[in-house]
């Protein structure tokens, strides 16, 4: 069995849910994902229920670019619990791009990869808006604000950022099971007050305020009052900012790494409960330093 390409990307969390608005950002995390592309058939079961990743490949055809010859197959190694909200798909989706890539001895520009990766994710049904925010995190580090409606992924980016120092902060994720169900997009349409509060921390700088706000839209419009409530703790207990990622059920906690204690705290409070996974990580910062001419 040999391997034709491989591509590596990563996870993140909510900022701005972009079924609220029609704008989304996401801040990358540690959380790092791994798609080979093969000559045969791995011996590790694929877990792909949706077809992600024949998606890809169709969307990567049709497109017109070139393919590998012969059979091929896919293995992923993935560090995201699918199916909460952590961007598995988009990190996937990227990693699989970029192994085409790297079989093909082609290069792509960023943003032809985040356009692959939002039609294949629209085509198969795991994204409500194209996951554009999500997928330039999982490519880029840092968070993108971005217009979902725009025509493609150049157009549509607003404002990015870095992301917090990943130096001053910790993050939790308290995981809380596979989403049951996928909310649709009216159901966000209540709770645009929310989704405003966190558009516009996004435009003064305050990403984590973003992150707390956009949490409390999104309790709302999945009706997870259990949600509301293990958010609320995480205040209790040291957090300087949470919220719900994604659509859902996990929820992204962030202390500040100069206080040891919150973090011990935090991992306290919810290792008591039943069910609850807890994942340690740290942000990823892009790189925006400007390129000398």
């Amino acid at each position: 069995m040999a391997v034709l390409g491989s591509g590596t990307s990563n996870g993140g969390c909510s900022l701005l849910h972009a079924a609220g608005l029609g704008y989304g950002a996401s801040l990358a995390l540690d959380l790092p994902v791994t798609v080979r592309l093969l000559d045969k058939e791995s011996r590790r079961e694929l877990d792909d229920p949706d077809n992600l990743l024949e998606t890809i490949l169709q969307v990567w055809k049709t497109s017109g670019h070139p393919v590998p010859d012969g059979d091929l197959f896919w293995s992923v190694k993935s560090e995201i619990p699918p199916r909460q909200g952590l961007k598995s798909s988009s990190a996937i989706s990227v990693a699989a791009i970029k192994a085409l890539c790297d079989a093909s001895e082609y290069d792509l520009e960023n943003g032809d990869i985040v356009d692959i990766a939002a039609a294949a994710q629209l085509a198969c049904g795991v994204s409500l808006t194209g996951s554009y925010d999500d997928t330039w995190a999982a490519l880029e580090g840092g968070w993108k604000l971005v217009d979902s409606n725009a025509a493609d992924a150049r157009s549509g980016l607003l404002l990015e950022s870095p992301g917090p120092n990943s130096d001053d902060w910790n993050v939790l994720l308290v995981c809380r099971g596979d989403r049951e169900n996928r909310p649709q997009i009216e159901d966000f349409s209540f709770h645009q007050q929310a989704f405003a509060q966190a558009l516009n921390a996004l435009q003064e700088g305050n990403d984590l305020v973003a992150l707390t706000w956009n949490g409390r839209g999104v309790v709302g419009a999945l009706n997870d009052p259990i949600g509301r409530k293990l958010t609320n703790d995480a205040f209790v207990n040291g957090a300087r900012a949470a919220g719900i990622s994604g659509s859902g059920p996990a929820i992204a906690i962030f202390s500040p790494s100069v206080n040891s204690q919150s973090i011990d705290q935090l991992k306290k409070w919810y290792g008591r409960i039943k069910d609850i996974e807890l994942i340690e990580t740290k942000i990823i910062n892009a790189d925006l330093t400007p390129v000398e001419e």
